[in-house]
């Protein structure tokens, strides 16, 4: 079964296949969520306990002695939480929590081998407790919901200029405004920049795009449900990232047989690019790096990525399979035998 915090914005529930119970807490927060969640829990008693999002595992680590004492505690985490906690209220208060709790999970899915040494050198995991899944890329889906590339960008005069395409949330740790910068440094018939995405920084980078001057070079399409066809047509993907988990995008991106700058964000980064040809992993984060790797692209003739070999470990089956492997391990050690 699948239980969501709630269903306001349905997302992808249209994905969910019909034979999937979902669960809607109808909560807009994890604090007001967790009765919810516990009630859920002693009634339908699963074999496992499977969360997935940062707040959520740390709350119901906090909560396990009112959970069920036969239930495997799973939380996948998502981003490097050193780097995260930085930006919270009493940041000290919430290192010290994620120390003093977070053992109590059974196991702790990190997506990425700087996540996982992050969470047992910061806050004190025993690292027996984690398991290195990378996250995993339908890549066929992609691929078909891509469809074709849609003719970029000409001037009046006919010179195309170099598509970038940027996806995610618009906050400070995508390094957008970074990304503005770099781009300013180049005239429209040079490069055009869209940016995928919603955010709490929507309004700020829109009026720095402004102040820059490249409002006519920059697209702010906003979220979008399907994605891929903007990084299929791009001729190179960015990500300006400050930090990550494990960028899906990226591999969204190599899906596509689209080539990726990207800065080397603390995360999984350099991992995704792992035995990929034809990428730029810059050597610093800053708008500066971003602009000569831009200079750099528009010297290069347009090509393509081998999608085939850049996303062969990241397929579903094979990821997957290893979640099947956790979660029976777990029930057989920390819950009830699965089939009993």
């Amino acid at each position: 079964m699948l239980c969501v915090l709630t269903q306001s914005k349905r997302g992808f529930r249209d994905e969910v296949p019909a034979d999937v119970e979902v669960f809607d807490l109808h909560a807009s927060r994890v604090l007001s969520a967790l009765p919810r969640i516990a009630r859920l829990v002693w009634r339908t008693r699963p074999d496992v306990l499977f969360s997935q999002l940062s707040h959520l595992n740390l709350a119901l680590a906090m909560i396990r002695p009112l959970l069920p004492r036969r239930l495997a505690l799973i939380g996948r985490e998502s981003s490097i939480v050193s780097e995260t906690v930085n930006a919270y209220r009493s940041p000290a208060l919430w290192r010290w929590c994620y120390r003093r709790f977070y053992r109590r999970l059974d196991r702790v899915v990190c997506q990425s081998r700087r996540m996982r040494s992050d969470l047992v050198e910061q806050f004190s995991l025993p690292i027996e407790r984690t398991v290195l899944v990378n996250n995993p890329i339908d890549t066929e889906r992609v691929r078909k919901l891509a469809g074709e590339h849609l003719r970029c960008g000409e001037r009046d005069d006919g010179v195309r200029s170099l598509q970038l395409v940027a996806c995610g949330r618009l906050s400070h740790e995508k390094g957008y405004d970074l990304l503005l910068q770099a781009v300013s440094e180049f005239d429209a018939g040079q490069v055009h920049l869209t940016i995928v995405g919603d955010g709490s920084l929507m309004s700020s980078l829109v009026n720095q795009a402004t102040l820059l001057g490249i409002a006519e070079q920059v697209d702010f399409v906003g979220f979008q449900t399907n994605p891929y066809p903007y990084l299929a047509r791009a001729d190179w993907f960015v990500l300006s990232s400050r930090f990550e988990g494990f960028p899906n995008v990226v591999l969204e991106a190599l899906a596509c047989g689209t080539p990726v700058i990207a800065t080397p964000a603390i995360g999984g980064v350099s991992e995704a690019f792992e035995g990929v040809e034809g990428c730029m992993l810059l050597e610093e984060i800053s708008a500066q790096a971003l602009r000569r790797a831009i200079g750099e692209a528009i010297k290069q003739p347009p090509h393509r990525i081998d999608y085939r070999n850049s996303t062969r470990r990241y397929q579903v089956a094979t990821v997957m399979d290893a979640f099947e492997g956790l979660f029976a391990a777990a029930a057989q050690q920390f819950g009830r035998a699965v089939g009993k």
